[in-house]
């Protein structure tokens, strides 16, 4: 995903079996007791996993933090592992289970029940990503970040865990983290009976971005799509105005800007992703609120930091996202935006380059074939596969297409949507369809991938 970083700080928080990769056996349950007599006991059970405490949750609802054991190498289980965190929300082992990710750690809420969740009244385990938040291998080899490794991970997490939840399993998330469900689907397909990305972008090919700044010229109205190059000129033609600003803000909050190099740098940067921001995240009509040309310093300023998050690309919020950078420069790839109405402002070349964000200490070398695979996978082989994309949406300017191979599969736009999007804005007759399809693959029984 060469496009999108999520919105701002996300705040974030053993088993010799289970490292082996050998599938948990199947639990025992006492005579004469339900299934969900005691699910704290049968969880904590399952070989590899850890009951790290309990959250309050909704009547019907037993809220778990967990950890599970993982090799740090999933071909070589034996050179260590870490501990993945995940929360589960209980209702009944009889009910479907989603796996929900968000593509990076857990963040403040990993309760909240996402909307195939809701719609299919299912329990719910959302996952922390390796080498996000806690779950981290020691000593940090970056090699073990790729989109198999974690794949790998959703794998061996689902087969422990499909002794104790024994329906269907359905697969889900936002932006990377729909990317990263259906990576899982394309190296374990039969993991799951279906699975729904919201706003997944599908990089194909990292040296050609002219999707990107082809879908900047065609979203909303010429006016407003001139008013945004405007307030980047501006902001740019007052420089000096707007980075004082922000070094004062940097200094109050401790922030400093090592890895990208200066607050000039950072505010350059940011004017570029600005277009690219506002259509992501405001809301329809906020077009309205684009500041004039003439507009003071402290109004300009004020509306760029608040669209393009300045603290964003402070080292602070950059330790916490260095491994999604390392994901966009290894395999995902990024994307950078041509401005030649930007000519003649611009002073640092090369400052799109991922390598901006991550410090020069951990090495990124592009996997170039990574994101055609998975392109391909779903074109020729795809099944069960639910896109929902919103209709402003800059981050799906190269969306996933279905192809002649796929199967059970559909992709949705919701009208006038941005990034954050969801089934139930849909059109009415898809979001029934979609509705439909859920429902059908939550009654469906999908095989464990071995």
């Amino acid at each position: 995903m060469r496009n999108t970083m999520k919105r701002l700080v996300m705040v974030v928080v053993c088993g010799v079996l289970a490292a082996t990769g050998v599938s948990a056996p199947a639990l025992a349950q006492p005579a004469g007791t339900a299934p969900d007599a005691d699910i704290r006991t049968r969880i904590a059970a399952v070989p590899g996993m850890r009951l790290l405490g309990e959250r309050p949750g909704a009547p019907g609802q037993t809220v778990l933090d967990l950890s599970f054991r993982q090799p740090t190498d999933h071909r070589h289980p034996d050179r260590g592992s870490f501990e993945q965190r995940v929360t589960l929300v209980h209702k009944s082992v009889k009910k479907p289970m989603v796996l929900y990710s968000s593509g990076y750690d857990l963040g403040s809420s990993p309760q909240r029940l996402s909307e195939p969740a809701v719609l299919l009244d299912a329990n719910q385990l959302t996952t922390e990503q390796r080498f996000f938040g806690t779950s981290r291998p020691e000593g940090a080899d970056w090699s073990t970040l790729t989109i198999w490794q974690a794949a790998s991970d959703h794998h061996r997490l689902i087969a422990a865990l499909k002794r104790v939840y024994r329906g269907s399993w359905i697969s889900t998330g936002g932006s990377k983290g729909g990317m990263t469900a259906v990576y899982h689907r394309r190296f374990y397909p039969n993991d799951v009976a279906g699975t729904v990305a919201y706003g997944a972008p599908n990089n194909t090919d990292d040296r050609d971005d002219s999707a990107y700044d082809a879908r900047l010229e065609q979203l909303g109205t010429a006016e407003c799509r001139d008013a945004l190059k405007s307030v980047q000129r501006q902001a740019l033609l007052r420089r000096e105005a707007m980075t004082e600003r922000y070094e004062r803000w940097a200094a109050e909050a401790k922030a400093t800007f090592l890895t990208i190099g200066s607050a000039d740098r950072a505010f350059e940067l940011a004017v570029l992703r600005l277009p690219m921001m506002f259509w992501m995240h405001q809301p329809e009509g906020s077009c309205a609120s684009v500041p004039a040309a003439d507009a003071t310093d402290d109004a300009l300023y004020g509306w760029v930091a608040q669209v393009t998050q300045l603290p964003v690309y402070t080292d602070q919020t950059l330790q916490v996202f260095t491994p999604y950078f390392h994901q966009l420069g290894t395999q995902l790839g990024y994307a950078h935006f041509a401005a030649p109405h930007l000519e003649g402002l611009l002073r640092h070349p090369g400052v799109q380059d991922v390598r901006s964000y991550v410090p020069r200490d951990i090495p990124l070398r592009f996997q170039a074939g990574a994101m055609a695979d998975i392109d391909r996978w779903v074109r020729l082989h795809g099944s069960s596969l639910m896109f929902v994309n919103g209709e402003n949406d800059i981050a799906v300017a190269e969306p996933f297409r279905l192809g002649t191979g796929t199967r059970d599969s559909s992709v949705f736009e919701v009208p006038a949507g941005n990034h954050h999007i969801s089934i139930g804005g849909l059109r009415p007759a898809d979001g029934e369809r979609a509705r439909a399809s859920l429902r059908r693959w939550a009654g469906e029984r999908a095989g464990t991938q071995s």
